[in-house]
């Protein structure tokens, strides 16, 4: 079964999307609403806030600066390209970030750094999965989906401290 809630945060609404197949919750997208790429629902989406009940506490604390990382079951619907780089992700650590090269490097696909960078755009699990965390080499925000202002406010959010 297909669910969905939104929910407040600081920097805007997010909409967080998932399954549960016998029983079991997963978590399949969490995205701001109006970022690039968002989810578009249709009627095969059932709101169901409790399933998310989990999410949203770890979102919250995390927000609120009370969590560092998150502990949530997570499916992703994506190519084995992208879901090497995306489980990548999940291993930079709270207020630190990796250029894409490092990121390249690091998820085993070192001579594509450009792919790589496609691959992290793609995110479907913001935040949980801390695409934010990737800046450019030289210390530049370069992109984010959800918008540059949001990638400064999580960075910063976690310590980091950005050039110029």
């Amino acid at each position: 079964m297909k669910l969905f809630t939104t929910m407040p945060t600081p920097v805007g609404d997010m909409l967080l999307v998932g399954s549960r197949e016998s029983g079991r919750f997963t978590l399949t997208g969490a995205y701001f609403i109006g970022q690039r790429h968002e989810l578009a629902l249709d009627d095969g989406w059932c709101p169901d806030p409790e399933a998310f009940a989990s999410v949203t506490t770890q979102l919250d604390e995390y927000f609120a600066g009370r969590r560092v990382s998150f502990d949530l079951p997570l499916e992703f619907h994506s190519t084995p390209f992208q879901e090497s780089v995306w489980r990548t992700l999940l291993e930079i650590p709270y207020g630190t970030t990796w250029s894409y090269r490092e990121l390249a490097e690091k998820s085993g696909h070192g001579g594509k750094v450009r792919a790589v960078a496609a691959a992290v755009g793609r995110n479907r699990i913001g935040v949980i999965v801390p695409c934010h965390r990737v800046i450019g080499s030289d210390g530049s925000l370069t992109g984010y989906a959800a918008g540059l202002d949001r990638k400064r406010w999580l960075l910063a959010r976690e310590g980091v401290i950005l050039p110029g």
